[in-house]
């Protein structure tokens, strides 16, 4: 075995082992356990004073280095193994006050150098040869550590851990709602999944380990007390010193180890009471300090003006605090100056960006405008003016008309100038597409005669841009005469509005979006709301109510009764999916609506019914079963129609009169579509839609 031994401890048995102890260190792992096991060796075995002064010259490096870091990172997360770092620098300060306790005991009689150079440094530095000031100065550093800054440290971590558990819940759910608006994607959202469930345990941690902080400062007491004690027992006692030689020795090595051991207990502690209290910093300490700190000028100038009135206190030293006073007030001074300067900077930055024209986005591009109302510039003055302030009015009164009486929601209208029109000319556009256009004489007035006879007063002949009409543009000094003579008198703004109203009114069914459908279903109150969770999407989509609410508004039927429609709906869909039957049947369900809208100013609704042949030939042209009908009418047939519906309407408009187009229910879709081509104006109605109450009056036949 002696041979064996020999054999591995020669040169290369030798360089093997070291090689496998060089290759095991260079794995963090293992090294780290091994400087713990080392510490807790310190805790068993004697220490030479050569090595206690490295041990403690190390423990004072690891707590600068924790300070400078806590200083130094941007939010707490990134120093998230502090919590272990301060129980592994709280063992080594404890091991080494055991093994300086040890050399104390067992040396200090030999003099102030037997726990090594750093203790006996420390505590004649301190002392100043006197033990009471040495006693005392320790005494308020542990009381700093253990009351002011471990304390405030502790409870700053206890809160912080408490409110970031209850914050965690709200926080989950704001994730997933941002995942679920697509605002963020599946790696965004584990991300802060993860930086939240770190945060929470990090703020846990660190209410555990400002125990460590609490109970090293604790201990230190004690050892303390057991080195003064102690001492001076062993080296009277003992080693038969005078009590004035072991109080001075025994008191020296007990204050320097003492303080070489709280000196760094109290740098570490700053630096967790720095981690805690930066939860709601961002970026580091220094820069987030002083950026809100010397933020306010008014702040330091305030400081500067009550420095200076103490200077000139009695008994006070002047120079200090006028030195300070100067100091703040030329602070106030330059910050004011480099605020004011930013602020001009951000002013021209803004209007050079105001100035500088503007690259539209992809998105703006592709956005359209639904409803959009073009003027020529010579028209620019009804929208810069009193007058144009009466336009905008105007429009705005439009939205809350057919609000209230269509039950549809008109989205905003963009007022914009075109220079490519002609000065006097207006284009309202629908979804970018020409609806209607006019030519306006913007200092003139209209006027129109009801009867529809000549105008005689001096003017600019013209054509009403809404309905067709003759018209004349006439001075507005001549607009008392007009009224005289029973004319019709519009401004230039009122025919605009009109115009845009009869386009809006045409073109309802297509501006009844997808979204407004969805808002108006859900604007509806909770006592509808069983009705609506009952509809959709169990017995139709959302897109089919879309398309019941745009058939109504295609022939001018308000939707401002929506309970009703939606009930009308409800009940078609227990026989069909068709959607063209289910507005029949909603029709139906709204026969006193649709009665009372067509009624004349007496309340009679007049009629034109169609002939029995005409019914017959409509139901024999129909082709299919079910929800595919369709007409199949022969051309002729259809121009006989067409022909025999424009004499009778057009011989009843002569008389002032607007009739009803009446038909049975089956055929009353296939007539409207034919009926809308040529006279969209003509209201086609089926018996099932003549309110039981309604007056009627039948003035023709078909």
């Amino acid at each position: 075995m002696a041979n064996a031994f020999q054999e591995a401890m020669s040169g290369p048995g030798l360089n093997r082992i070291w090689g496998q102890l060089s290759t095991a260190l260079k794995r963090g792992e293992i090294a780290l356990a091994l400087g713990v096991i080392c510490i807790l060796v310190v805790l068993i075995l004697p220490m030479p004073a050569w090595l206690l002064d490295i041990s403690l010259a190390l423990s004072i490096t690891i707590s600068v280095l924790v300070l400078m870091t806590s200083l130094f990172i941007s939010k707490p997360l990134d120093f998230s193994s502090f919590p272990t770092v301060l129980l592994i620098a709280t063992i080594l300060r404890l091991s080494l006050n055991l093994a300086s306790t040890r050399l104390i005991l067992s040396h200090g009689h030999e003099g102030t150098a037997a726990a090594g150079h750093v203790i006996e440094a420390f505590g004649n530095f301190v002392m100043s040869g006197n033990f009471v000031i040495g006693v005392i100065v320790f005494a308020i550093l542990v009381l700093v550590n253990f009351i002011v800054i471990t304390k405030g440290s502790g409870r700053i971590a206890e809160v912080s851990a408490r409110f970031s558990l209850d914050a965690m819940p709200g926080k989950q759910m704001a994730i997933d709602a941002d995942l679920s608006a697509g605002l963020i994607d599946e790696a965004e959202a584990r991300l802060r999944r993860k930086t939240l469930e770190d945060e929470s345990g990090f703020f846990g941690a660190m209410d555990g380990a400002a125990k460590f902080v609490r109970g090293d400062a604790v201990a230190g007491l004690i050892i303390t007390f057991i080195n003064v004690i102690g001492g001076m027992i062993i080296g009277v006692g003992q080693e038969g010193l005078s009590f004035t030689e072991a109080a001075h020795s025994y008191t020296i090595l007990t204050v320097g180890d003492g303080l070489v051991t709280q000196i760094p207990a109290i740098i570490i502690s700053t630096g967790a009471g720095l981690l805690v209290s930066k939860a709601g910093i961002s970026g580091t300490t220094d820069k987030a300090l002083f950026a809100q700190l010397g933020g306010y000028p008014a702040a330091l100038g305030l400081v500067s003006f009550l420095m200076g009135a103490m200077a000139l206190l009695p008994g006070i030293p002047t120079i200090p605090f006028l030195a300070l006073s100067g100091a703040a007030g030329t602070g106030a001074w330059m910050l004011t100056r480099k605020l004011a300067l930013a602020k001009s900077q951000a002013a021209v930055k803004q209007k050079e960006e105001a100035a500088a024209p503007t690259e539209e986005t992809i998105q703006q591009t592709l956005q359209i405008d639904t409803v959009r109302l073009e003027l020529g510039y010579g028209l620019l003055s009804l929208i810069g003016t009193e007058r144009g302030q009466k336009l905008t009015d105007q429009i705005k009164a439009l939205r809350r008309q057919v609000a209230r009486e269509m039950g549809f929601v008109l989205p905003a209208v963009r007022i914009q100038d075109n220079l490519q029109l002609p000065a006097n000319t207006y284009i309202v556009r629908i979804k970018e597409i020409e609806a209607g256009r006019g030519d306006l004489r913007p200092n003139m007035i209209l006027v129109m005669d009801p009867r529809g006879e000549k105008i005689t007063i001096a003017g600019e002949e013209t054509v009403e841009p809404t309905f067709g009409l003759p018209a004349m543009w006439i001075d507005p000094a001549m607009r008392e005469e007009a009224m005289f003579r029973g004319y019709t008198v519009v401004d230039p703004a009122t025919v605009v509005t009109t115009h845009l109203t009869e386009v809006v009114k045409d073109n309802m069914a297509e501006l009844m979006s997808y979204a407004e459908t969805q808002k108006l279903v859900e604007d509806l109150g909770k006592e509808h709301q069983k009705l609506i969770g009952d509809l959709i999407p169990a017995q139709i989509s959302m897109s089919g109510i879309q398309r019941v609410l745009q058939n109504l508004l295609a022939e001018r039927i308000s939707i401002r009764d929506l309970p009703a429609i939606l009930e009308g709906v409800s009940e078609a869909c227990g026989y069909t999916r068709n959607v063209n039957q289910i507005t029949e049947h909603v029709r139906a369900r709204l026969s006193r609506q649709i009665s009372d809208s067509v009624a004349d100013a007496e309340g009679v609704i007049q009629l034109v019914a169609l002939s029995p042949e005409w019914e017959q030939a409509f139901a024999e042209s129909l082709r299919g079963d079910g929800d595919d009908k369709q007409l199949a009418m022969p051309p002729t047939k259809l121009q006989q129609f067409i022909n025999a519906v424009r004499q009778q309407f057009e011989r009843h408009a002569m008389r002032g009169e607007t009739p009803v187009l009446l038909t049975s229910p089956g055929i009353r879709p296939f007539v409207r579509s034919i009926v809308e081509r040529f006279r969209p104006v003509t209201v086609v109605m089926s018996q099932n839609e003549i309110y039981a109450r309604a007056r009627i009056k039948t003035v023709g036949q078909i």
